[in-house]
């Protein structure tokens, strides 16, 4: 029997996630992560963190388990808010859940659970963990993909490492979400029928947007509209990458974000701040008057311009390469990672739910460039590219 630690949130999921530790023997510890407090931004006209706290810690009860809440907030301000506000005024695209897992969940939180003498950490995520034995006799733990496909959340686990896998738990990785909303039903826990959170991970009920705006100011600056000019010739969507296995391919021009200039296109209206907006997006824009619907292609943050293109067709959304540099490379799987010159295929993903992709990885003195078999759609510099081999997540890196 071992002592576990659960991250419980207040959702149906960590719920099981405890009721199947307690299933199994374990000596369960419920544990409930405040980490949101700061009067200055408005999160919702609701409290959702004390609403989630609550049922948390009804299910407790209802399991006969301690529990106890832990306010983590000021951690949380400081590696999440705080960056992910740069960010974006960067120009950058950062995902907020997969850091929350990297610097709160597997960092601030598991340290605090060992010092309760956890000897292991439960969430509710939808991922598998397993374990193997290396070529040198080493064991090796391996993150791997949810049982449910649509909602495998093993991309938001991307920047763990096998010190934290090591002490981490999931046991409903092995199930879909029905299977899991039935288990909660007949033991009839409290949040058997609640809804799955929406908006920023332990943050609360907010748009992004709205968020955002609270604390970066706004700025007015013009929405450049970009016909297909010239820069996309070699780069046609519909074709399978010409470049995929091309060794003569010149790897720093494929991996470029295109960029643009006023003088590239026509005013067609303004906006409110170049870092609101990122590659692909479609609303909030607030102009019409097109047969097509506008999306953001490119922005600028230091001219404050946002360029945009008639359709998801629009060749500029698309690019056929991206590249990491060597300090945002991170790999899970250690014994895999590749040294200068070294090349491997992978499957690869930009974003939560996205389809798999064939790509090949090729490793340079300055970092590694992944060039797709098929064109890509929405790469934004401070995404998280995650590659994998057969459901297991081997490595990540911060797209530049």
């Amino acid at each position: 029997m071992a002592k576990v630690v659960v991250g419980m949130s207040g959702g149906v999921d960590s719920s099981v996630a405890a009721y199947l530790m307690k299933q199994a023997g374990h000596e369960v510890f419920g544990l409930f992560m405040k980490n949101w407090h700061d009067e200055s931004v408005t999160i919702s006209d609701e409290c959702p963190w004390v609403e989630d706290s609550n049922d948390a810690l009804i299910v407790a009860q209802q399991l006969g388990i301690p529990f106890q809440t832990i306010d983590l907030s000021a951690e949380y301000k400081e590696r999440i808010v705080d960056y992910m506000f740069a960010e974006y005024e960067a120009g950058r695209t950062p995902n907020p859940d997969v850091l929350c897992n990297r610097e709160i969940k597997f960092d601030v939180f598991l340290e605090k659970a060992l010092e309760l003498g956890a000897d292991f950490v439960t969430t509710g995520h939808y991922c598998q963990k397993s374990e193997m034995i290396d070529e040198n006799g080493n064991k090796v733990y391996q993150l791997l993909a949810g049982k449910d496909g649509n909602k495998d959340q093993s991309y938001f686990l991307c920047q763990v490492n096998q010190e934290q896998l090591a002490k981490a738990l999931f046991p409903i990785g092995a199930l879909t979400k029905p299977e899991v909303r039935v288990i909660a039903e007949e033991i009839g826990l409290a949040t058997a029928d609640k809804k799955d959170s929406q908006g920023l991970c332990f943050v609360g009920k907010v748009r992004l947007p709205d968020f955002l705006q609270q604390k970066l100011s706004p700025k007015k600056g013009h929405v450049i509209l970009i016909e297909d000019n010239s820069q996309f010739k070699d780069f046609q969507k519909d074709l399978i990458n010409p470049y995929y296995n091309d060794p003569s391919a010149d790897l720093a021009l494929l991996s470029r974000s295109y960029e643009f200039s006023e003088s590239d296109g026509k005013i067609i209206g303004d906006h409110n701040g170049a870092h609101f907006y990122t590659i692909g997006q479609r609303k909030g824009l607030g102009i019409g008057g097109f047969e097509k619907p506008l999306f953001v292609i490119h922005t600028d943050t230091k001219t404050n311009s946002v360029y945009v293109g008639h359709s998801d067709e629009h060749p500029g959304l698309y690019r056929p390469a991206l590249f990491i540099p060597t300090e945002d490379i991170h790999w899970i799987r250690e014994d895999l990672r590749l040294e200068a010159g070294q090349t491997a295929s992978y499957q690869l993903r930009i974003r939560y739910r996205q389809p798999l992709e064939e790509a090949l990885l090729i490793q340079k003195e300055n970092g590694l460039y992944i060039i797709f078999k098929n064109f890509q759609r929405g790469i934004a510099k401070g995404q998280f590219a995650a590659w994998y081999q057969n459901g297991e997540l081997i490595g990540s890196g911060v797209i530049n």
